[in-house]
């Protein structure tokens, strides 16, 4: 959900408390760069911290960053995965736009290198994590391009985030000849074909920067070191690195075809997984309880003969004249992980039409007064597809539906949107006197 209005409290300092939105109260300075500071800050009405990302807009228009800028935003609304820093919100006022994230805890896997080589079990565990969210990316067209310990933060419970998509690229910004031609990246983790400009492939190009991080987290140093940049720049070309002595036979192997300098023959994803080295299981003293992060919670809600207002939040954000998506969003509106949509029938005409689309594709239905969840039953690429929509009252006549992925797949999620849900409600959409074609959000 976007906004579109100014902070509450013109106190920016440092020392102060500032209200943003009246949502979130900002608190300290958690870092900065050029164009951005990254607060703590809290959420009121769930009591939840997060760090909020703020960016100067006059800043980034006047040095042409502002693509950059929409495509992080973009790709981490994309990309929800267990190891990648979440986006909670998005915001924005006339000079500034506010990124509401995560906020991980434990700071970068590059302040416990910093300390010296990892034992090869919590090594192998990073890695697991970290080649599961770049599969992740991959599988969604999205490669990262600057993949380096600073770039991989902890949580409190010692599991590794992704962060950092500022030069990460999709799919369809590749040329005709099917590669990327943009050199960018941090010079140690960089490939060779990246060096060479002569375009490339980006998932190739993440896998060797994977693999100078496995080299660094076990050997404490970097494969490829030179203080003169274009002799090291050779060695990378020309993959001249060596293991230390105290790496296993199985990480070696690994590590070699990781860090091939021939992009043809460098090693994949499902190759990695399926090698000896990585499918070695994670001592159960490295494995911390996790609750699951998102779960229904209609089971614990009371329930209400009445459906739910909406707060002025909820209503700014389908006025079109206050939508920020444009803005923030290069995906196409398929490939989004939520729709809202308004209509003037009953919530009871909803949630038959809804559980009618549910026994159509033979999805099990639980329903209450102002919520539906429809589940699949069969197993999709992440679990069993599950889609939670809520109905909230704007007047008495006048309801607006919020329909969001609660599990699976962001993909088959999106498919089941266009091809089963849209369809089953265009007929009961809230047409403004502006378009006599409106669709869902």
């Amino acid at each position: 959900m976007m906004c579109d209005k100014g902070s509450s409290s013109s106190s920016s300092g440092e020392g102060h408390s500032t209200l943003l939105h009246g949502k979130y109260e900002l608190g300290r300075v958690l870092g900065h760069g050029t164009f951005a500071k990254v607060y703590h800050a809290r959420n009121l009405q769930n009591g939840k911290n997060v760090a909020m990302k703020v960016v100067g807009k006059e800043k980034v228009i006047k040095v042409g960053m502002m693509e950059q800028i929409k495509r992080e935003i973009s790709v981490m609304k994309m990309v929800k995965h267990p190891n990648i820093v979440d986006l909670h919100e998005v915001m924005a006022s006339k000079s500034k736009i506010y990124i509401a994230m995560e906020l991980v805890r434990g700071g970068e896997l590059f302040n416990k290198v910093a300390k010296g080589r990892l034992k090869e079990d919590l090594a192998r565990f990073y890695f697991q994590q970290l080649i599961s969210a770049i599969d992740f990316c991959h599988s969604r067209g999205v490669y990262h391009r600057d993949l380096k310990p600073e770039n991989l933060l902890l949580d409190e419970d010692g599991n590794l985030k992704v962060s950092d998509f500022g030069l990460s690229t999709f799919a369809e910004h590749l040329r005709q000849d099917g590669l990327l031609h943009t050199t960018c990246g941090t010079p140690a983790y960089v490939s060779p074909e990246v060096i060479a400009r002569k375009g490339y492939d980006g998932a190739k190009a993440d896998i060797w920067s994977c693999g100078v991080i496995l080299y660094v987290l076990l050997a404490g140093f970097l494969p490829f070191q030179d203080d003169n940049l274009v002799a090291m720049y050779k060695k990378i070309y020309k993959g001249d690195f060596k293991c230390p002595p105290w790496f296993s036979l199985e990480a070696r192997r690994l590590i070699t075809k990781l860090l091939d300098p021939n992009p043809n023959t460098r090693i994949s994803i499902s190759k990695i997984m399926d090698s000896s080295w990585f499918k070695k299981s994670v001592p159960k003293s490295m494995v911390k309880t996790k609750e699951e992060r998102e779960f229904y919670l209609e089971d614990k809600c009371e329930k209400s003969k009445q459906p739910a207002t909406m707060n002025a939040f909820h209503i700014i954000s389908l006025s079109e004249g206050f939508d920020l998506s444009p803005l923030f969003e290069e995906k196409k509106r398929e490939e989004r992980e939520e729709l809202r949509f308004a209509t003037a029938g009953t919530p009871s005409i909803v949630i038959s039409r809804l559980e009618e689309v549910a026994k159509a594709v033979k999805f099990d239905v639980k329903s209450s007064e102002t919520k539906v969840r429809l589940q699949g039953q069969e197993r999709g690429r992440k679990g069993k597809l599950a889609i939670a929509a809520d109905i909230y009252a704007v007047t008495p006549s006048f309801m607006v539906v919020e329909v969001k992925k609660d599990n699976g797949d962001t993909l088959e999620y999106n498919q089941f949107c266009s091809k089963e849900l849209r369809p089953a409600l265009k007929d009961i959409l809230w047409t403004s006197p502006r378009s006599e074609n409106s669709t869902p959000a």
